[in-house]
């Protein structure tokens, strides 16, 4: 594939070091829990399941776009905008699990049986990944008891690569949002929350949620881009602009950048354990000078992230 433009996102990622070697992050399945997906053509024939848990409908779906936009930065391949806008693992497997309705809302049932069908199905479509880019927040006293928790450690018992978004709650202290607190899954902040943006109808700026948990775990791990981010756009949104792309934020939109470079490192590595994935992506990280509270151990670095192996 070739690509015109890296486009901010994967430019700061460094993903072209990985893309240079022909490294697309083939076969491997990742699931997305969240609104549906609109079958965008830059999905390609690469939607190999959806699972509705919410209205229970069999087509694919995204009456929302978030889910939509999540799926095109880690797995789009561009081809809609001859690469310019073009996802981090453009040749991985895509299982999407709605368990968010029209309004990007949820029941911590629907994400629960979402996750339950994703572990009995992992070996049927090779899912490796879990991305949730959705959270909410819990009580101190119930921070690592609540059901979301368990459920997310339950699916990183099972091997899973599990990437949660931090929440968009920041700055303050102990912001980070419920399964993010989680002290096993992947946390991902993002590293340019600094600009101001529109998230959910609002203007915000240092919104990334910042850690530590109330069990004072680091969190986030690591940050990624996720402020002004383009990506794949649901037709219900209306495919105008540049030909079905939509620009959105949030730490929503830096976790499947890490979704995307768990992929391309298990395409080539498929033998790590998610543990082992979790400590690379880690040690890769590029220290930005910011507190432990903010950056974790640093930005998502993909080219480091294979001098590690």
């Amino acid at each position: 594939m070739q690509v015109k433009n890296l486009n901010r996102t994967c430019a700061l990622v460094k993903a072209g070091y990985a893309w240079q070697r022909q490294i697309f992050g083939k076969g491997i399945g990742i699931a997305i829990l969240d609104t549906g997906i609109y079958p965008h053509p830059d999905f390609g024939n690469r939607i190999v399941a959806f699972e509705d848990f919410v209205y229970h409908k069999r087509g694919v779906y995204d009456d929302c776009g978030h889910g939509t936009h999540i799926a095109g930065i880690a797995a789009g391949d561009g081809s809609m905008s001859k690469g310019y806008y073009c996802g981090i693992a453009s040749e991985s497997s895509i299982i999407a699990c709605k368990v968010l309705d029209y309004s990007g809302n949820g029941s911590v049932d629907n994400v629960v049986r979402g996750l339950d069908w994703v572990v009995r199905n992992k070996e049927r479509y090779n899912i490796r990944i879990v991305n949730i880019s959705v959270g909410t927040m819990s009580k101190e006293e119930e921070e690592e008891e609540c059901e979301l928790v368990k459920a997310v450690n339950s699916v990183w018992d099972e091997g899973l690569v599990v990437c949660v978004a931090a929440g968009n709650n920041g700055p303050d202290p102990y912001s980070i949002t419920t399964p993010g607190i989680s002290r096993k899954v992947i946390t991902v902040g993002s590293s340019d929350d600094d600009e101001a943006v529109e998230v959910s109808g609002r203007t915000i700026s240092d919104y990334s949620g910042r850690g530590p948990s109330y069990s004072c775990i680091i969190k986030p791990d690591l940050v990624a881009p996720g402020s002004n981010i383009h990506s794949c756009q649901a037709k219900k949104q209306g495919m105008r602009g540049r030909s079905g792309y939509v620009r959105k934020s949030g730490t929503s939109m830096s976790t499947p950048m890490v979704s995307g470079a768990v992929a391309l490192l298990l395409s080539k590595y498929p033998q790590l354990t998610n543990g082992e994935v979790k400590r690379r992506l880690c040690e890769s990280a590029t220290e930005l000078g910011w507190p432990s509270s903010r950056q974790g151990f640093g930005m998502l670095n993909i080219e480091n992230l294979f001098k590690t192996v």
